[in-house]
């Protein structure tokens, strides 16, 4: 499962490419995705609004070899994580939240990810597409009937 979040630019024409990106039907495979969301800014206030969406996956990749090939396509579309503000505008942002039931916690990668149930922005389109998902023994449904959801607004067309 991974999560897709993103406020600068043609976010969802950002997404789209992203996705084709990391989804080459080599070593990862797009299985499921879920509608973009429009969401207040989160962390950071004086900026726009933020697109979100998630996408649950399959491959052949290890949780780590995952997430370098994650950060590739976000440095291929523009994200510099050394240069821009914590929690500010970004072209993308792609967090892999959790790869089967594997708990992880490394320097570079905790599984599932340590904010998840923290955060409606990205709870409310894992729950369009894995509701009944159990991530760090929570159903994702669960998790979210417990989340402020104002202001999260799903996108048409």
């Amino acid at each position: 499962m991974i999560a897709l979040g993103g406020n600068v630019g043609n976010v969802p024409d950002t997404f789209d490419k992203a996705v084709a990106k990391l989804c080459d039907g080599h070593s990862v495979w797009l299985k499921k995705r879920s509608s973009n969301y429009r969401t207040p800014p989160w962390g950071v206030q004086d900026q726009p609004p933020f697109l979100n969406a998630a996408i649950e996956v399959a491959t052949v990749l290890s949780p780590e070899d995952l997430l370098g090939r994650i950060k590739n396509v976000e440095k291929e579309f523009g994200r510099d994580r050394t240069r821009e503000r914590r929690f500010g505008p970004r072209t993308i942002d792609l967090d892999l939240l959790a790869y089967d039931d594997v708990v992880r916690d490394t320097g570079d990668l905790t599984l599932p990810h340590p904010r998840l149930f923290e955060r409606a922005f990205v709870l409310v389109p894992l729950a369009e597409i894995a509701p009944d998902r159990m991530i760090g023994g929570i159903r994702v449904s669960d998790a979210l009937t417990r989340m402020d959801t104002g202001g999260i607004e799903k996108l048409v067309g």
